[in-house]
């Protein structure tokens, strides 16, 4: 099973003296007393994750936990305070501000909870944005953001501006844009975290439908149970910045290493569990 993306004991710490603070989480201190000691807030610490080519990647935990932190340090949004962030084998900070450029025009396409739509264009202007951004003609990028909203179920709407659209039609024009980029990697940040139950459910439908013929590497964060365990290949559970679980959903539920994974787990009915294939699709 080769590592597509993997990030190797990467921590994240906001404040002056991010030193002190990691000195002090080696020492054992958890976040809340690094606070106290140093002011310092804690996003991330000694993170390790191979995140396997061709599968969905499902990263959950409560509000705080690190898991958004986390994504961003993928396509280096974020710079961690420690540690080493690759893709394809590559150290993604030491990348020049070109190399970076292209790493997130060609390689990486990101959805965000809140959609991240530009309200002055229209949605076929959205969608074909990232192909227009890495120079690809007008022609060829609005006929590629054309056939992907048609597969998103908005054809008709190429001319509407976000702020005609419903919430779940704008991320479903997210979600379009991301694809439309033709990149290999696709991070989504708690994407459908703001929709009803109803529609969280089509849209997660459509996306394994999608994953099934596309076969991207995709990192989903969440914080909902029910959703990691139903669209991922793999979890990892993250709890106050620190990982505390990672494997295939069965075995995560079938062995909680914790009383905070068994809280989580407990509320996924078996049904919801895929059956491990050893290995991510791809």
């Amino acid at each position: 099973m080769s590592a597509r993306i993997e990030l190797r004991h990467v921590s994240k710490v906001y404040g002056d003296d991010p030193h002190r603070a990691l000195t002090l989480l080696a020492q054992g201190a958890d976040k809340h007393q690094v606070l106290a000691d140093t002011g310092s807030h804690v996003g991330l610490y000694d993170v390790s994750l191979s995140i396997p080519a061709g599968g969905i990647y499902a990263i959950m935990g409560l509000s705080g936990s690190g898991k958004s932190t986390l994504v961003r340090h993928i396509n280096r949004l974020i710079d961690p305070s420690a540690g080493q962030v690759l893709v394809d084998g590559e150290d993604v900070l030491g990348f020049s501000a070109a190399r970076l450029r292209d790493l997130r025009r060609r390689r990486i396409s990101m959805v965000f909870q809140h959609f991240g739509l530009l309200p002055h264009r229209t949605v076929l202007e959205n969608v074909a944005f990232g192909r227009r951004v890495r120079g690809e003609s007008r022609r060829n990028a609005q006929a590629a953001a054309q056939g992907w909203l048609a597969r998103v179920g908005l054809s008709g709407h190429e001319r509407d501006y976000p702020d005609h659209l419903s919430g779940g039609m704008r991320q479903r024009v997210g979600l379009a844009r991301a694809l439309a980029s033709d990149t290999d990697i696709l991070l989504m940040d708690e994407p459908f975290s703001a929709l009803d139950p109803l529609l969280r459910d089509d849209l997660q439908s459509q996306l394994l439908t999608l994953q099934a013929e596309l076969g991207k590497t995709i990192v989903f964060i969440t914080h909902d149970v029910e959703e990691a365990f139903r669209l991922g290949q793999r979890i990892a559970l993250l709890r106050d910045g620190r990982l505390v679980q990672e494997g295939e959903p069965a075995a995560v539920r079938a062995a909680p290493v914790d009383d905070y994974v068994a809280r989580f787990v407990a509320r996924v009915s078996g049904a919801d569990v895929p059956r491990s294939t050893g290995s991510a699709p791809g």
